[in-house]
């Protein structure tokens, strides 16, 4: 029996994720789900995360897909590991739970010619410190320096991404990420919401600096995993479909994910509890 591939997010920023693997792999079926009504996941315990993605995830389970991404850099932080660990064989030992920071990581040393990697993020993602660690593991040469955003998803959320506000907020993080180490040539923006407000972020960003979103990375990643799982890719459906659905209120996630996905969204909402 085939399934849609799940994409997964505490909220929006997914999305962003989404609209790559679909541009690169049209062909298949795909199911998003955002947890809206717990977002965000960033400044939640690694207990509260793990159980709430767990729950997410069985739910796509349900819903026939053989594979789920965690298009969500908080839930791979602090959730990813110990699904693939201790859940999959309980619950569903023949289907597979991918996130985003591995594909990011594998990439990141290659553009960097100093050695100095940035990475902005979310509390949560910088306190789980999965980058500096994974990272080190495919470039032990690389020093990693982060810099915790907390003001940029709420702005994302709240529609402020082209405000004086967020120019205040982009300004100082990034600022605050090269004062750090003044050698940083490549900076991650390691947060799906991110790409919304990459026009400011290069507005104060130095020229010479390489900026990375993780979408593309992700897509080509996807893709690259599916050539050479063919088990996998022989399991997935393809009608070219996509559904989307919500912990929290359809239309209020239909008027926002249209930004983030560029195109108009229909949401259903889940009940969860």
């Amino acid at each position: 029996m085939q399934g849609a591939i799940g994409v997964f997010d505490s909220g929006y920023g997914g999305l962003t994720v989404l609209k790559e693997i679909v541009k690169k792999l049209p062909q298949y079926d795909y199911i998003y789900l955002g947890d809206n009504a717990r977002a965000p996941y960033g400044n939640r315990s690694f207990e509260t995360v793990y159980q709430y993605t767990l729950q997410c995830v069985e739910w796509f389970f349900k819903q026939g897909c053989p594979l789920v991404i965690l298009a969500c850099n908080t839930a791979s932080a602090k959730a990813l590991r110990t699904i693939q660990q201790n859940d999959l064989q309980r619950i569903s030992p023949d289907k597979r739970v991918l996130g985003v920071i591995r594909p990011t990581t594998e990439i990141a040393g290659q553009y960097s010619k100093t050695r100095k990697v940035g990475i902005l993020a979310t509390n949560g993602t910088v306190q789980s410190e999965s980058y500096v660690i994974e990272i080190q593991k495919f470039y032990p040469d690389v020093e990693v320096i982060q810099e915790a955003c907390p003001m940029w998803v709420p702005l994302v959320e709240n529609s402020e991404f082209e405000s004086h506000g967020a120019d205040y907020f982009i300004k100082k993080n990034i600022h605050r990420l090269l004062h750090k180490e003044p050698l940083i040539d490549t900076i991650l923006l390691a947060c799906t919401h991110y790409p919304l407000l990459l026009k400011k972020i290069t507005e104060y960003t130095p020229v010479d600096i390489k900026l990375l979103t993780q979408g593309e990375i992700v897509a080509t990643s996807l893709a690259d995993y599916l050539h050479r799982h063919t088990e996998m890719e022989e399991r997935l459906s393809k009608q070219g479909s996509k559904k989307f659905y919500t912990t929290d209120s359809a239309e209020d996630f239909d008027n926002h994910a249209t930004v983030f996905f560029g195109k108009p969204v229909q949401s259903v909402h889940i009940d969860l509890s």
